[in-house]
């Protein structure tokens, strides 16, 4: 093994964000027994550089069709937003917001959400869903992942009905706390179980992967190579 030392989310974190990339950690991934862990193509970055590294925050939002009524009886019916307000103030340094539920009707995240989760040090959020505020959102630095961008709001389209709850985006699962990882080639949800061992034998591929790329460019052929280190 390595000789990095991953006994801290700090740790864990670090080497994320400076040294491994998606592709090399969902390589990992398949190898350990976890093959379906990437959260789905359309799901990419506010912009190109961003990544995201952090815990999961999971949400679950729930369309709407109405503004409530005196007669309605869900508890949430008469409360704009549902629990949004409540979810977002709950973030925590390091988590990330990830929220699923809702159709593509309307943005799930924008600039003000933004502002207090950037204030809360969380360390992003990923909808799957639209954003809107982009512009302000790109000036903050705030790292997001969405669907896309569209301004209609969500005020009287949906609400948030639970947090810190299970969720699942196209049949991947993510628990709170779980440890999510994201570039602009894709959004990783990596078991809790298998985490240290995944980091550190990524760390320990892309050192391989670069001694591979050294014999290539020195002449030595694809099947040569792959033989000889195990990658390609």
């Amino acid at each position: 093994m390595s000789d990095h030392k991953l006994s801290s989310d700090k740790a864990v974190f670090d080497a994320l964000r400076t040294e491994l990339f998606t592709a090399v950690v969902g390589d990992v991934l398949d190898v350990l027994g976890h093959r379906h862990q990437f959260l789905p193509a359309g799901l990419s970055p506010l912009k190109p550089d961003m990544k995201v590294v952090g815990r999961a925050m999971p949400v679950l939002e729930a369309d709407i069709f109405s503004d409530g009524s005196p007669n309605a009886k869900g508890p949430l019916a008469n409360k704009p937003f549902g629990l949004m307000m409540e979810a977002l103030d709950d973030l925590k340094e390091d988590e990330v917001y990830i929220a699923t539920g809702a159709s593509l009707r309307y943005a799930l995240w924008g600039g003000l959400m933004s502002t207090r989760a950037l204030h809360l040090k969380a360390a992003g959020a990923i909808l799957d869903g639209y954003i809107r505020d982009t512009g302000e959102i790109e000036k903050l630095g705030f790292n997001v992942f969405s669907r896309g961008i569209y301004a209609q709001d969500q005020g009287a389209r949906g609400k948030v009905i639970d947090y810190r709850c299970a969720i699942e985006i196209q049949g991947v699962r993510i628990e709170p706390g779980d440890l999510i990882f994201g570039d602009r080639e894709g959004v990783l949800i990596i078991p809790r179980a298998v985490e240290a061992e995944a980091i550190e034998r990524a760390l320990e591929k892309v050192r391989t992967e670069s001694e591979v790329a050294v014999a290539i460019r020195g002449g030595m052929s694809a099947c040569e190579a792959f033989s000889t280190f195990g990658v390609m």
